[in-house]
Formats: C-alpha cells, structure tokens, sequence
C-alpha cells in the first residue's frame, strides 16, 4: 500500500521570468501609447461622467433589456463595475454575436474566448461527455454556473434560453467558491420584460441539422411579464455517421414588480437530450503515429481511417434530463441599494454508453498484415454512466453604494447555503459479453443485442457549502480606485462507494472466503474545512476613457472538489487527507473605450500558479503536496463597433503552460501541461450594409498541444496548429423576416479537435458545413 506523509510544503518563487518579450512590448505601447490618444477621444468630461453613472445601474435592468454589449456590466451583483473599470479578465458573449455565428451550444460559443476549448477526448477508453472545457491549462467542466449558481452534470448545453455567456479568467473563488484555477463561466438566461415580442427561428444545415426555436415576450399587466422560450432540434453531426444531436426544451419564466422597489422572477428549465455520442476515430495515420506493437510494424504505415467513420453500436446512447426550478426577489431599499434572494433547485440525470475502442496492440486485430481491409478493432471496453446530480441553494445578496468622507464605496456582500448530491449506479455488460470487433476501415455500427445493466457497485457524494463574502471597490478619486473581495467558505463532504472485489487490478481485492464480484465498501470518508479566498485590484484611470489596473488574487479547491467525489488512492488530490489544492493569480493590464465608446480593448499580462499538487517523492516513493503547475501569458482583445455598421470581436492568447515542481505531465517528457494550445486567436467581424445586407466571418486558430502521459505506444504525442476560417450572410426581407447562411470551415481543413490521454482517438474537427436560418420577428 501506498501511504501519505505530511511535508511541510516549500516555499519558493516561481523561476521563470513573468510573461514573454512580446507580451511585455505589447503591454508597454498600450498603456504608454493609448492615453494620448483615448484622452485626444475622450470629449466631454461631463457626458462621460453621465455614461459611467448610467453603466452602474442595478443588473437587473440590463436583464431586461434585448440587447448586451460590452459596455454593460456583469450580470453578478458581485461585479461592481462596468468592464471597462473590472480589474481582471472578463469577457461577455452577447446572444447577438453567438447568434450570428449559428452556434446553438455554450462550447460552440466559447470559441469566441481564446484559449477556452474542448481539447481533451477522455481518457484511454472513456470519452469526455457534455462540456469538458480546459481554460488555460486546466479543466473548467465543473465551473460552469448559470445565474451565478453552478451548474453541475455531464451536459451539452443550449444556448436557446441563454441572453449572455460571462467568461472571467483567473482565480474565481472569491465570486463562486471552488472553481478551477483558471476561472469560470457564468450563463445568463433570458428574463421577462414590458414590452410585447415574439420571435421564431428555424434553421436547417449540413448533417440533416433541423433545429426550430421560439421566444415569446408578454406583458401581463403594468408591471408583471411572462416569457416562454422553447426549442426542438433533430440532428446529425457534419462529416460523423450515425452521431445524433436530439433535444428539446421549455423554458417558461414569470416576473412581478417589474419597474417597482420589489421584483420577484420565477423561472423553470427543463430539457431532454437523446443523443448517439460521438466516440472519435482512431489516430492511425496521424503524422506522429507508429506501430503500437513492434512486432507488426506495418501497421506504421497504414492509411489514415476515414474521418466520418463510428465505430460504436445501436445499443450507444447519452440520454440526458435536466430541470432547474429559480426563484429569484429583489428589492430597492434605495437607488443604489439592493437586496437579491436566489432561490434554485436542480437536478441532471444522464444514462450513457458507448462501446468504446483502444487502438492498442492487444485490440488492434490483424488477421492478414499485408491487407489492412481485414484489420479491425475490439469493441470490449464499454463505458457506462448512470449518474444524478442534484444541488439546492439559497443565496442572498446586499448591494449598496455610500460615502465616507470623500471616499465612495460599491459594496457587495452576502451569504449562500448550498447542498450538492451525486449518485452513480455502476452498470456493465453482463458475462463479460462484448460487441463484435469493429472492421477499422469499414466499421459497421448495426450491431447490439449486448445485455447489460446494474453490478451492484454505486456510489454518493454529499457536500454541504455555507459561506459569505464581501467586496468593496473603493474609489478615493476620479483616477484611483481599489477593488477588494473576501470570501470564507466551510464544506463537508461525504462519499460512500461500494465496488466490486476482484474485477479489475484498480478495485479491491476480495478478502479470505469471499466470492469474486462480491459488493464491497470501498470508500466510507468525510472530509470537511474552511476556503479563505481574496482578491485585490488597484485601477488607475488616466482619462474617463481608460483604466491600468493590476490584479491577485487566490482560490481554492478542496478534495473532491468538482465532482466530489473522495478517493481512497494515495496518489490523488482528492483523497481526504490532502489540503485543498491553491491558486493565485497576478494579472496587469489596461482597457480603453475607442470610437465614441463604441469598442473596447483590453490587454493583460497574468500569472497563475496552482500548488498543493500530488507528486511521488523519487526517493522514498511516498506521496506528497509538492507539486506546482503554472501557466503565464498575454492576451489581448477588441469588442464592439468601430463604426455604427462594422462590429469586430477580436482574441489572442499566449499560454506558457508548464509543470515547475514534479513529474511532467505531458507523455513526450516535456513540462508543458497537456491540452493546452501554446497560443490562441479568435476573430469574428461583421458589416451591416445599407442595402439590408450584412456580411460578416471569422477565424480561428488554436496552436500545437501535447497529449497526456501513459503507457501507450506509438501513438502521436502532440496535436498539430490549425485555422479555421468561417463566413456569414444574412438579408433583411422585411422588419419581420431575416434570413442567414452560416458556412464553417470554408476551406475544409483537417485538423484535430481533441484527443484522448493514451493517444488511440482524436475527434476530427467539423469539415466545410452550411447552415441557412430564418428568423421571424413580430
């Protein structure tokens, strides 16, 4: 057995120098070169006094507005300040811009923020499920939230009830609690308003892509509204036989006191997903790849499998229910004082297979070496979930703005009450039945008749979170300001497992006289502790126009934090006797409104340094907290309008993401972290034109990124760089009508869209597809 040793953890200071050459250029010119030229634009001192004081009107009123940009603030209460004056990174994807791009799911939408991407397709034989999100190195799946309560399950999200998607980067646990080290994503969904609207869309595209959408405003007196969104899609997957995408949803939501001192929102989402999950394509071919078996090393040479390729089964399903139920009061105490209670339930059930495959010698079948026609791959790995999560919460929010002396204080402070559940139900095939094998170049899904179900092994995971929080931005005068945060969050965590003993070298070994198979407990562990988190921001403002600012700020995350599921295992973090894994974040930049206050830049230099990793001592061979990842860079943006008719949405991103204490990660020995791009760019541009026209296109690129570490043979090490270049039409035939084409992937470029950790599978990326979109408006 494997045991844990206390260490005193060491103390040291990161080695490397802070950013690159061309991050620090960067910076320099923008925060030397633009106050000249932001303070020759930035006109009226008064008017711009009279723009900032209209942006720090309480959140809910932006809510009820149709149309977000940039200028508005964070739909969080604990976002005090417009973006222009946020001491960190944050990023608002509008509905307008997701929209035009045709993007119905919160991933496709994230490539509006560069860095941020599904890069990783499971690991060996399991496949990643819904949003398996890496931001700067690191896995935010489980730090999505929706209205600023985490959003928890293996989902692919929708975007049809969606008003604006909030991408903050760096440390986020003063705002949320646990989150990744890197940030988190925060989804805004579409509240009622006064005003009477209807719109429709129907779309249909590449893939036998169907999908229809409906949103409906409608004023119930002078101050109560109801708006119904509902959606339905039947879908294919452009360039993937059999993958489906199903769903639909209901999203009906009421609210009272609008335009009054008490406002009260009643929201309720429920969505059904019935999806045939995508299991990608064997690596075979890729530039990189060789023989996983020395013995056969003609299988180096084989041609590439054609990417359209499935290799699962009829019996592959990821049949998904999700139902959340909000109810959400306000109240106005005074102008800038604000009282919010949150109110939610929800709940995700997921019932999944597919039968997986490995690419590994011993399941790569090669029956006639010289006939690669004849090769085939064993289908006798499947991967179950059957799995619930559930979360309750209460959370309330005091906003207040006062004076003391000349100082002024935005305040935000408050309290939450969360309780989390998890159950799983192991299922598995039953007498060890498999699948046929899948022939590699032409496999035939058409099979099934695989009896499966429960094996009596199950687990639950229990957190209960009671924390409060305050922040205070602090402005001493018209050019500095501090913006500070705290938050304090005690968790206690239970997890029962129960496995079967005997089955597999990772479970437990079956005790004198008991039977192989036998239903043991294996986990029985609590684990509870407090989070200290902070933040710190000092913001200078050289004109009304424009902020240089720097950031730090620290987070946690506790064992089992996202999952919460404990282990037993010595080797992982989320074994009850290790302390919660750290991060901290130093960031610097500038934001500057340009073009009348119609476009915002902003560029930033960040740090992030994650400690409290587990790393075995090579001399003693124990398990320790010593280790430390850290990711550092440069990234850049542009959103808004240069002039009325064009409107840009501009990334880049740098991302030196390395191991600096302890074993490497990545499988080619280096110490870069896995699945993280070294450098990122995303662009999106359109121009309205006066005959009723509007253009527009993007581009992305993503560059070259190394798989995980194990023992796999052969297999490519790294993913190559790739573009992706997009286009977009629309015409408006009259104030009712508009019609869009969306063509992705003009070029048709191949490329690799994730990989798996052993490097037997990668998902293709979405060749050239079309998707033609009318919008009905009344």
């Amino acid at each position: 057995m494997e045991y844990i040793k206390s260490r005193k953890h060491p103390n040291r200071r990161a080695s490397s120098n802070f950013g690159t050459p061309l991050a620090a250029s960067v910076m320099t010119a923008l925060t030397l070169g633009l106050p000249a030229t932001a303070t020759a634009a930035a006109g009226n001192t008064g008017a711009k006094a009279a723009i900032e004081q209209a942006r720090t009107l309480p959140s809910v009123n932006v809510e009820a507005m149709d149309r977000l940009d940039y200028r508005g603030q964070s739909a969080s209460a604990k976002f005090t300040q417009p973006l222009l004056d946020t001491t960190q990174t944050l990023q608002i994807i509008t509905r307008d811009l997701f929209e035009q791009q045709g993007a119905t799911t919160l991933t496709e939408a994230l490539r509006n923020s560069p860095g941020v991407g599904t890069f990783y397709a499971g690991e060996n034989g399991a496949t990643a499920t819904g949003d398996a999100i890496r931001m700067r190195g690191f896995d935010a799946s489980g730090s999505i939230f929706v209205d600023g309560v985490r959003d928890m399950g293996s989902i692919s999200r929708d975007l049809f009830n969606i008003q604006q998607i909030e991408v903050t980067k760096g440390p986020d646990g003063t705002e949320y609690g646990r989150t990744a080290p890197t940030g988190a994503i925060n989804m805004v969904t579409k509240q009622p308003f006064l005003m009477r609207k209807i719109s429709a869309a129907i779309s249909y595209g590449s893939g036998q892509r169907k999908r229809v959408t409906a949103d409906w405003n409608q004023p119930l007196g002078a101050h109560s509204a109801l708006r119904l969104n509902v959606m339905g899609q039947n879908s294919g997957m452009p360039g993937r036989d059999v993958v489906e995408r199903n769903r639909w949803g209901v999203a009906p939501s009421l609210a009272f006191g609008l335009d009054t001192p008490t406002r009260v929102y009643v929201d309720y989402l429920h969505i059904r997903q019935n999806n045939i999950p995508d299991g990608a394509v064997p690596t075979i071919g890729l530039p990189g790849y060789s023989s996983p078996d020395p013995a056969r090393p003609q299988v180096g040479d084989a041609p590439m499998v054609d990417t359209g390729n499935f290799y699962g089964t009829r019996q592959d399903h990821d049949d998904v229910q999700a139902d959340m139920f909000t109810v959400r009061v306000e109240h106005d105490f005074a102008r800038h004082t604000v009282l919010r209670n949150t109110t939610r339930w929800g709940r995700t059930r997921q019932d999944y297979l597919i039968s997986s495959f490995m690419g590994s010698g011993s399941r790569l079948i090669t029956p006639d070496l010289d006939d690669p026609d004849s090769w085939s791959l064993a289908r006798n790995i499947p991967n179950f979930k059957h799995q619930q999560n559930t979360i309750v919460t209460n959370q309330t929010n005091l906003r207040t703005r006062l004076a003391t002396g000349s100082v002024e204080h935005d305040i935000s402070t408050g309290i939450e009450l969360t309780r989390e559940k998890i159950h799983s139900v192991d299922i598995d095939t039953r007498n060890g039945a498999d699948w046929p094998a899948a022939n590699l170049y032409h496999p035939d899904h058409d099979v099934g008749g695989v009896a499966y179900g429960p094996t009596g092994a199950w687990s639950n995971g229990d957190t209960n979170t009671y924390a409060a929080y305050l922040f205070d931005t602090i402005k001493f005068s018209r050019h500095w300001q501090v913006n500070a945060g705290l938050r304090m969050d005690h968790y206690r965590t239970t997890f029962h497992d129960v496995s079967l003993c005997g089955m597999s070298w990772w479970g437990p070994s079956c005790p004198t006289g008991v039977a192989k198979g036998t239903p043991l407990t294996t986990i029985d562990a609590t684990t509870s502790g407090n989070l200290f988190t902070w933040k710190l921001g000092v913001l200078y403002k050289p004109a009304a126009n424009g902020s240089i600012y720097a950031n730090f700020a620290k987070s946690a995350q506790p064992p089992g934090g996202e999952s919460l599921a404990l282990s037993t295992s010595s080797r992982s973090a989320d074994n009850p006797a290790f302390d919660p894994q750290h991060a901290r974040t130093t960031e610097v930049g500038t934001k500057w409104e340009l073009a009348d206050s119609r476009l915002l830049l902003s560029a930033a230099l960040y740090r992030t340094v994650v400690t409290n990793q587990v790393e075995q001592d090579p001399v003693d061979m124990q398990y320790y907290q010593t280790g430390e990842k850290r990711v550092q860079g440069v990234e850049l943006t542009a959103v808004g309008h240069i002039t009325a008719n064009w409107a840009v949405n501009l990334g880049v991103t740098t991302m030196d993401a390395e191991v600096t204490e302890g074993h490497a990660v990545a499988n080619d020995g280096s110490t870069h972290l896995a699945y993280t791009p070294s450098s990122a760019f995303t662009a999106w541009t359109t121009y309205r034109l006066p005959s009723g026209f509007t253009i527009g296109g993007g581009a992305r690129y993503n560059g070259s990124m190394k798989r995980g570490r194990d023992g796999a043979v052969g297999t490519p090490e790294y993913v190559r760089a790739y573009w992706v270049f997009n286009l977009m039409a629309s015409y408006k035939v009259n104030r009712h009508l508009d019609l869009r084409l969306n063509v992705n992937n003009v070029f048709d470029n191949d490329y690799v869209a994730a990989i798996n950790k052993s490097g037997y599978r990668y998902t293709p990326g979405t060749p050239r597809a079309a998707m033609l979109t009318a919008s009905f408006h009344f």
